[in-house]
């Protein structure tokens, strides 16, 4: 198993150590293969927001830097972690242009399976509004998503404190690591069903060949599909899925 790491932050420090350690604790579960990648180190463009990569193809996007590269790593990992400190009560400049810069991602997901989770880093506090941030991003990509974790790093960080992190991070590369091992296709929920079927309707109904989401949605059957992936519906849901068929925005 592969798990790659993702981490916004300009120094090695804080987010990086907790990150080492978070890693150092599934290597020691089983045989998995790491890797942390500092976007600080990586070439990111700012987005210039011309839609280009949701309306027509991510391949059609002006800017020249290492996307596609990050995007080769995320595609080749069993899990991903996201990692920030907390600036101004968000992720860091560098893990905000990363994601806008795979923004296209949220109209077509593909990771289903891939276990997702976030580390946040905080002087003081704030950093659990980060940790939603992440969860929600992460089953944005399509990801089975691990609450993540916030540490909190203010200096000097008593004997106490680092002990605190250190339980915090353990006890979360626990459940991360269960989750990857699992790979499991979760079902729905009604309102992830209810996201995905009147999506896809609005996409079949408005936009044609023309427009990548409309060739992604039909080269992956999901005009036909009951859901993203191949699951069992319940009768209720599957009653809920017609009915939201209906449904137009």
């Amino acid at each position: 198993m592969k798990v790659t790491a993702f981490v916004g932050s300009a120094r090695k420090k804080h987010t990086y150590n907790a990150v080492e350690h978070f890693l150092g604790h599934l290597k020691s579960y089983g045989p998995v293969e790491c890797e942390i990648v500092s976007l600080s180190d990586c070439s990111l463009e700012i987005c210039l927001g011309c839609a280009l990569c949701c309306n027509r193809g991510e391949e059609l996007c002006p800017l020249k830097d290492d996307r596609d590269e990050l995007l080769a790593k995320i595609a080749a990992s069993d899990g991903i972690i996201f990692a920030t400190p907390n600036y101004s009560f968000n992720v860091s400049g560098l893990m905000k242009v990363f994601m806008d810069r795979l923004g296209f991602l949220f109209h077509r997901p593909r990771f289903f399976g891939k276990a997702f989770t976030g580390i946040v880093a905080q002087g003081i506090y704030g950093g659990n509004k980060i940790v939603d941030y992440f969860n929600f991003v992460g089953r944005a990509l399509g990801c089975n998503v691990v609450k993540g974790s916030c540490i909190t790093t203010l200096e000097p960080i008593t004997e106490s404190g680092q002990a605190k992190i250190n339980r915090i991070i353990e006890a979360h590369s626990k459940k991360f690591y269960s989750t990857l091992i699992k790979k499991e296709l979760p079902v729905p929920t009604l309102f992830e069903l209810m996201l995905f079927r009147v999506s896809r309707s609005s996409i079949k109904r408005i936009l044609d060949e023309s427009w990548a989401d409309y060739r992604y949605y039909k080269a992956q059957g999901w005009f036909e599909s009951d859901y993203f992936y191949p699951t069992r519906l319940n009768p209720i849901k599957k009653l809920a899925g017609k009915i939201f068929d209906r449904l137009k925005f």
